[in-house]
């Protein structure tokens, strides 16, 4: 047999084989064209299921691309099996959980707050805007990822709270529900009647506008210090109410008592030992 019928012979053996790894080739390409397809239909779909779980769209996009991730990953192991390539295929799944455990031990951290963060996103405790404070860390939340949330402190601070702490630790939320309470307390004189001054207080506080009636405003007897009687003043605003101005209206609760005490004849002079004390804080960021 010569040269020439030996390169007939290979060529005829090449396009058979190559006839034959077509339609393999073809049904490789159209699952992997299947598999883009079908992911994002799945991420727009349970994007859409999530976010109407959550009520927020703050993690869309991370799932979005997970999710079309994921699908694509595994479009392409099956097409490499169509092609005849399972060893290679089998190899890329046998490497991506090695390089998924190496990687869980080096960002175990970085991990933790991924995983967090994604249970956070199905039971938030807080949203955009929320006061809330964990562990000490106070402020505003001006946005939330999957790794942290920014706080807004009150002094102007910037602070990134990881989203394993929020998780793990206890996570207090002023504005909830709207309602806060606020207290402060004033001094008066021993000689004073100290019952008719809480009763005094209540009804110049209830009538003080941006002043909730429910739950109703309340003065109590806080404590006998040696140079005064300490009395204790509640009252609750409605935060989520744009209209009522915080800082103004602490300033008008607390002048307004001022008032009262005065025009009563109880004695808040410099000629005894009087406090003004302020707790309970309204910040408007």
């Amino acid at each position: 047999m010569g040269p020439m019928e030996n390169f007939n012979e290979f060529s005829t053996q090449s396009l058979e084989s190559l006839l034959l790894f077509l339609p393999r080739l073809a049904g490789a390409c159209l699952i992997l064209l299947g598999a883009f397809y079908l992911g994002r239909m799945l991420a727009r779909a349970i994007g859409l299921i999530l976010s109407k779980m959550s009520g927020l769209q703050i993690h869309d996009t991370f799932f979005r691309s997970l999710i079309r991730l994921i699908v694509f990953y595994f479009g392409i192991v099956l097409a490499l099996n169509i092609v005849g390539l399972e060893t290679l295929a089998l190899s890329i799944l046998a490497g991506g959980g090695v390089t998924a455990i190496v990687l869980g031990f080096a960002f175990r951290e970085i991990g933790e707050n991924f995983l967090a963060g994604i249970f956070l996103a199905f039971s938030r405790p807080f949203n955009v805007g929320d006061l809330i404070n964990s562990e000490g860390l106070e402020g505003r939340v001006k946005s939330i990822s999957l790794r942290f949330t920014h706080l807004r402190a009150v002094d102007g601070r910037d602070i990134y709270v990881p989203s394993s702490q929020l998780f793990s630790k206890p996570v207090i939320n002023y504005t909830r529900d709207g309602l806060r309470r606020f207290t402060f307390n004033v001094g008066i004189d021993y000689a004073n009647d100290a019952k008719a001054a809480c009763y005094l207080l209540e009804d110049a506080v209830g009538k003080i506008a941006g002043v909730l009636e429910e739950p109703s405003c309340a003065a109590t007897i806080n404590a006998l210090e040696p140079g005064y009687v300490e009395l204790s003043v509640s009252y609750w605003q409605n935060v989520f109410d744009e209209a009522v101005d915080g800082k103004q209206l602490r300033i008008n609760v607390i002048d307004s008592c001022r008032k009262a005490l005065l025009e009563n004849n109880f004695t808040v002079s410099a000629d005894t030992t009087s406090n003004v004390a302020v707790s309970g804080k309204i910040e408007n960021y």
